[in-house]
């Protein structure tokens, strides 16, 4: 009766918690999957607080036996299953993994492992807190979550079907997942694996230690003799990213593009229909994923301008795609975007520095809406900071009750993001006639504005891009069920994967390939060389090696790699080299407007068109790189 009071409890709290929903779905992910499992994953988020409130024991179980805790929740999800015919190829209810995510833990002592303490408590099978500092770590590699295993003798019954599972389980060996020494109850023959069934996860090994440690560094051992020891910890799948990620990650394997391609397609589903914008899309993720956590480098910004007549979609994409990272501000026009001054209202005579959107979204994205609300003087102050990457504020002595005036200069670490609305553009200013092929009229913004962008992005109705019936539908359907989610990609990737995903991705620590390197720099030469005249001189600053970089690793980011492909680099190039038509006209290494998405993404037949296709933009990369860019080598792939 008790088991039976917990799993109710667990169903109740599943209900209201959101997290039968999320269930679901995830079912009907894999229900909907050409994939063969034996094992299903399932990660259910659990506040302990709201279960101990619920259920005592739920709640008691989950703090201190979260393995038995694991076991009534995979037995409800088991009968929620069968009951609801969630998914058809499921048998048994071993092939349920359960893995129990907490929010938080009690902040009670006896909840944190404490590394100074002795003995340590090896025998407890529960949730800890611990914090200290990683001195070690291994690279990724793959363990087995679960395994299905098939008597060897034909004859026997459970030669077939899904008896015998094997699922890791925290705190086991590897070998207790996968041995050949395990045998049937029924007969006493040997089991063994049927391998296409195997599901992989990714481990990774660290080592901490406490942070009390550091003191014998910095002179307070008074010369006493000391050691520390070291913790080891097993992390399972550290990826951080959803499981729907993970397996759309796994199934796009063999391509360097198609992972990004469908990512672009199925971005902000909430917002614009699938295949709209996905040009823009890809920059935007791009540009996201070069936020940083840490102290973020100015190479990786990427300012973003969209010349647009649909501004009402592009400022609700922007507006959706800012909030994904923690220091995404959309800067509101009533204020500044750079620090002001103003007088100390609290008596000490000091003057205060009102720091504007740029400083509070550092890190991260600074969206600033449609230039053309701007004003000369806001715009040539955007351009300086633009180009070097810092602010200063000049602080008058006589006008603050000073004798001696003094400046403050602050870095600009954020990314730019705006937009100008052609259609306000073209009643304010005669457009101009005389433009080159390919190349667009800015002539409302000014032009080394323009050009201290890295992105220059061409997004209107009439665009390659814009597909005009499907968002017309949308637009009726939201008005209709303004809550509903309209398309099954909705459904399976949410607002909250793509912030996992991009949590993730950003914090990647990325390197070039060689092939990679002198790719990026051999395109860079040529792309300088014919942009050249004797009048104006070169088009492309040195600014402009640096977004081919920062667009190369981010490319790489967003494909979850740690490594710069010269796949990497041909993305980058095809954006880049479109941003440089639509500011200066085409040149002979000549791309269409769509480059990146030649073909509309219906299914799989579609991604492999855009794969051969890439392939010959990457050839043809290549012979201008060796025709207009003497003194690069560039290695095939057999050098």
């Amino acid at each position: 009766m008790s088991d039976l009071k917990m799993k109710e409890a667990a169903l109740i709290y599943l209900d209201r918690s959101g997290g039968l929903q999320k269930f679901i779905d995830h079912c009907k992910y894999y229900n909907d999957s050409k994939q063969s499992y034996a094992v299903y994953r399932f990660n259910i988020l659990i506040n302990p607080s709201d279960v101990v409130e619920l259920d005592a024991e739920l709640g008691n179980h989950i703090l201190h036996h979260p393995l038995k805790a694991a076991q009534v929740f995979q037995s409800v999800c088991f009968i929620a299953v069968k009951t609801l015919s969630l998914i058809g190829q499921l048998q048994t209810e071993t092939q349920i993994n359960i893995v129990l995510k907490l929010t938080h833990l009690p902040p009670l002592p006896s909840y944190s492992l404490n590394f100074c303490e002795f003995p340590l408590d090896y025998t407890s099978q529960r949730f800890y807190m611990i914090q200290g500092i990683v001195i070690a770590m291994t690279t990724v590699t793959k363990y087995t979550q679960g395994a299905r295993f098939l008597c060897s003798d034909e004859a026997c019954p459970l030669s077939k079907g899904f008896q015998y599972i094997r699922v890791h389980v925290p705190g086991a060996t590897e070998s207790a997942t996968i041995r050949n020494d395990f045998v049937c109850n029924l007969c006493s023959s040997s089991l063994q694996e049927d391998r296409k069934f195997r599901v992989l996860g990714d481990k990774q090994i660290v080592e901490i230690i406490t942070a009390k440690a550091l003191h014998a560094f910095q002179g307070y051992s008074n010369n006493q003799p000391f050691r520390f020891q070291s913790l080891t910890i097993f992390l399972r799948v550290p990826s951080g990213i959803s499981d729907n990620f993970r397996c759309l990650l796994s199934l796009t394997s063999s391509s360097c593009w198609k992972f990004t391609a469908i990512l672009a397609n199925i971005f902000a589903s909430h917002i614009i229909p699938p295949g709209t914008y996905n040009f823009l899309k890809l920059c935007l993720l791009m540009s996201l994923v070069q936020t940083r956590d840490c102290n973020k480098e100015l190479e990786d910004c990427l300012d973003i301008l969209i010349i647009t007549s649909d501004t009402l979609l592009v400022d609700r994409l922007l507006n959706y795609s800012v909030n994904l990272v923690p220091r995404g501000i959309r800067h509101p026009v009533s204020t500044e975007i750079f620090p002001t001054l103003s007088r100390n209202n609290y008596g000490t005579g000091a003057v205060s520095i009102q720091a504007g959107s740029a400083l509070l979204a550092k890190g991260g994205i600074c969206f600033i809406g449609d230039l053309a609300s701007y004003k000369k003087d806001k715009l040539e102050q955007l351009q300086s900071v633009m180009e070097s990457r810092s602010i200063t504020v000049y602080i008058p002595g006589k006008k603050f009750g000073d004798d001696v005036d003094q400046q403050t200069t602050f870095p600009i670490q954020c990314s730019f993001w705006s937009f100008v609305d052609m259609d306000s553009s073209s009643r304010k200013n005669i457009q101009k006639t005389n433009t080159l092929i390919g190349q667009m009229d800015c002539s409302l913004i000014p032009a080394n504005l323009v050009e201290a962008f890295g992105l220059l992005i061409n997004c209107n109705e009439s665009s390659p891009c814009h597909s005009f019936l499907p968002t017309v539908q949308h637009t009726l359907k939201k008005a209709i069920d303004p809550e509903g989610l309209l398309y099954l990609a909705s459904k399976q990737f949410t607002t909250e994967d793509f912030e996992k995903l991009l949590a993730f991705a950003k914090n990647l620590n990325v390197e070039f390939s060689l092939e990679a390197e002198r790719m990026i720099h051999g395109y860079y030469l040529a792309s300088r060389r014919i942009r050249t005249d004797s009048i104006c001189g070169s088009k492309l600053s040195a600014s402009a090696l640096k977004y081919l970089v920062s667009l190369s690793e981010a490319h790489a980011r967003l494909n979850l790699r740690t490594k710069v492909l010269k796949e990497d680099v041909v993305i980058a190039a095809l954006l880049f080299e479109t941003s440089l038509t639509l500011k200066y006209g085409t040149t002979v290494f000549c791309v269409a407007p769509n480059a990146v998405f030649p073909f509309e993404l219906y299914n799989e037949e579609y991604l492999e068109q855009r794969d051969i296709y890439l392939t010959h933009c990457q050839q043809q990369l290549l012979q201008f790189i060796a025709t207009y860019g003497p003194g690069t080598a560039i290695f095939t792939n057999d050098e």
